[in-house]
């Protein structure tokens, strides 16, 4: 029997299945703000050429304007300032940030001590987006962080092995991983901790000397230079809490004594809140492909309802029952924007406020089911009295006070 082998030339055909898994696309659904503000960082950069810490890519009060804004006005920058290309000669700075500029301003000043800055606050308030814009402004990359649970290790705020080169090698500098928190400090950038209080105390230990004497031991590296990593010029801290998790893991009063606190509040303006909502819903469904539809008094409806819940009194002065949920900024956006995708997706198959005590419901028993029935005395009260007071947009809500037995 002979056996035909096929030519080494020309092989057999092989037939191959479509990819499961399709080339990605360069689109992203979040940008990140380095990326997404890459020109008013470039301009911000040639615009004010006051003194700047080391390391820093921008002044201090470039960093200020980056964060809050320009307040709409035009920036101009100076005849003899070189820029590179597609940067304009004029720019209004985006505000980003809706909150206290002092607040703004003591957190650049903390930076610029080098020392460490603890963001805490309800959830919900932008501590975490005020973290990546600080830190974009200051190092130009919002990348460099460690997201803190309870499963965080030491090894994520410091280093760890690849473990393939330390069985191939030993311990050597090739095979070390360094975290976040030590590229940083290698290239004399911000680290970002989000969540520090959900780390466990040990883990939260190992910022206390990595604070204070700004470097990380590597004994695996005993007897080479790289046995000791020291912190280049420029290096620092952000951390953030959320007041809520105080109890998780309360930090060491040795941890609490390496960072500034500076507290993030609500948003206290009801118009500059409702805006926050519409500009950040408006992007997340335009994100989607789908038009923002919503109107402008359901908006208004929709932040008020939870500026109420949120604060124990309405905006007249009637006493609310909180619920124990916390109804933030975030939360709002959330339901803005399902609001508008509903409008979207479903045109004209109900109209958009009579879904809001939906929501609203579906926010509230979050924490505690029990919450409903605060939701419901809400009704009963502030709701019930502005429908009196002949609003129509609160009536049509008080009419659907039904929603909310379910």
């Amino acid at each position: 029997m002979t056996t035909v082998h096929p030519h080494p030339e020309e092989p057999e055909p092989m037939t191959t299945a479509p990819s499961a898994f399709p080339s990605p696309s360069p689109a992203r659904q979040i940008v990140p703000p380095e990326d997404r503000y890459a020109t008013e960082l470039a301009f911000l950069a040639a615009h004010d050429d006051g003194p700047r810490p080391p390391a820093w890519r921008l002044t201090p009060r470039a960093v200020v304007t980056f964060v809050m804004g320009s307040a709409g006005r035009a920036l101009k920058l100076p005849d003899d300032a070189g820029v590179p290309d597609g940067v304009p000669r004029r720019l209004v700075v985006e505000d980003k940030f809706v909150g206290d500029r002092a607040l703004v301003e003591r957190c650049v000043v903390t930076l610029a001590g080098e020392r460490g800055l603890l963001l805490v606050g309800e959830p919900g308030t932008a501590k975490s987006m005020l973290s990546e814009l600080l830190s974009t402004a200051v190092c130009g990359t919002s990348a460099l962080v460690v997201q803190g649970t309870a499963g965080t290790t030491e090894d994520q705020l410091k280093y760890g092995w690849n473990y393939a080169l330390l069985l191939a090698q030993g311990p050597t500098r090739q095979a070390l991983v360094p975290s976040p928190v030590l590229t940083a400090m290698s290239r004399g950038a911000v680290a970002r901790v989000e969540e520090v209080t959900r780390c466990l105390p040990e883990v939260q230990d190992a910022l206390v000397s990595l604070l204070s004497e700004r470097r990380i031991a590597v004994p695996e590296l005993a007897g080479s230079e790289d046995a000791l990593a020291h912190a280049a010029p420029g290096f620092n801290l952000i951390a953030t809490a959320n007041l809520r998790d105080k109890g998780v893991s309360e930090m060491s009063a040795a941890l609490k004594r390496r960072f500034n606190f500076e507290t993030v509040g609500p948003i206290g303006d009801l118009d500059a809140e409702t805006a926050l909502v519409r500009g950040q819903a408006r992007a997340s469904v335009e994100r989607a492909g789908a038009p923002f539809q919503v109107d402008d008094a359901v908006l208004e409806a929709l932040v008020t309802a939870f500026r109420d819940l949120r604060e124990g009194r309405s905006t007249e002065g009637w006493e609310v029952e909180r619920p124990s949920t916390v109804m933030s900024t975030a939360e709002a956006v959330s339901v803005a924007g399902a609001l508008a995708l509903a409008a979207a997706y479903f045109p004209g198959d109900r109209d958009v406020l009579g879904l809001l005590p939906g929501h609203l419901l579906g926010v509230v028993r979050k924490d505690d089911p029990a919450d409903a029935a605060r939701l419901r005395g809400y009704w009963d009260g502030p709701v019930r009295r502005r429908a009196e007071q002949g609003s129509a947009t609160w009536r049509t809500l008080w009419d659907l006070r039904t929603v909310l037995e379910g």
